[in-house]
């Protein structure tokens, strides 16, 4: 069974109290190590991921893995380095986050692991694409929402939401509050010890074969 080396929460978690290049540099050993751990974690997921999602057949890891580094050009923040790794699983990988909804793999120490979905602040064109397929499919798309494995594994839905009705669409709407969405998101947290277990892989797999159908149904415009 594959799972996620205590070694990498190690690394991360020390990553976190010595966020400078030269520390970096002299446990770069470390980072490959741990980088290659997750790679092969992610790699394993997307392999079985196909078999129910088969529009991702020869997607790799490295297409969907993120750089450890940040970008701080435009930010405040000018830590260099992320304390977490992360993978989004999607049709072409990572550069398609903000065309199609996928499987989002986050490993981070503190309990700060997680497996999330869907669409994550969609451009306009797409948002609409969404309103207007609610609009038109509301009883389909809670249907999928209370699906009892979505829920079992994720919860509600959530995102920030508009205050007010999106421009084409009534205040009494009957899904207005699905339509005031600009996020459509499900989440669930891992534990530091579940995500090192041997339980962590079917965990990830399962809920991301329950988040299917929400990700098709964001999709399909």
């Amino acid at each position: 069974m594959i799972t996620i080396q205590k070694s990498t929460l190690a690394f991360l978690s020390d990553l976190r109290k010595h966020n400078e290049r030269e520390w970096f540099n002299d446990n770069r050993h470390r980072y490959l190590e741990a980088k290659s751990d997750y790679e092969s974690f992610v790699q394993a997921l997307i392999d079985e991921i196909i078999k129910f999602d088969p529009i991702l057949k020869g997607l790799e890891a490295k297409s969907c893995t993120y750089r450890i580094n940040r970008d701080i050009r435009f930010s405040n923040d000018k830590t260099i380095y992320k304390t977490h790794m992360g993978a989004f699983i999607v049709k072409g990988g990572k550069k398609n986050g903000d065309r199609f909804a996928g499987y989002y793999v986050h490993v981070e120490p503190g309990n700060n692991s997680m497996i999330a979905g869907g669409a994550y602040i969609p451009p306009m064109s797409w948002l609409t694409a969404i309103r207007k397929k609610i609009d038109e499919q509301g009883d389909k798309f809670i249907k999928i929402l209370n699906d009892k494995e979505l829920k079992n594994y994720f919860g509600s839905i959530e995102g920030e939401k508009l205050k007010s009705a999106p421009k084409g669409f009534s205040r009494d709407h009957p899904n207005i509050e699905l339509l005031k969405m600009k996020s459509f998101l499900v989440t669930r947290i891992i534990s530091d010890k579940e995500i090192v277990s041997d339980g962590a892989f079917n965990l990830i797999l399962k809920a991301s074969k329950a988040m299917k159908p929400l990700n098709d149904f964001l999709n399909d415009y």
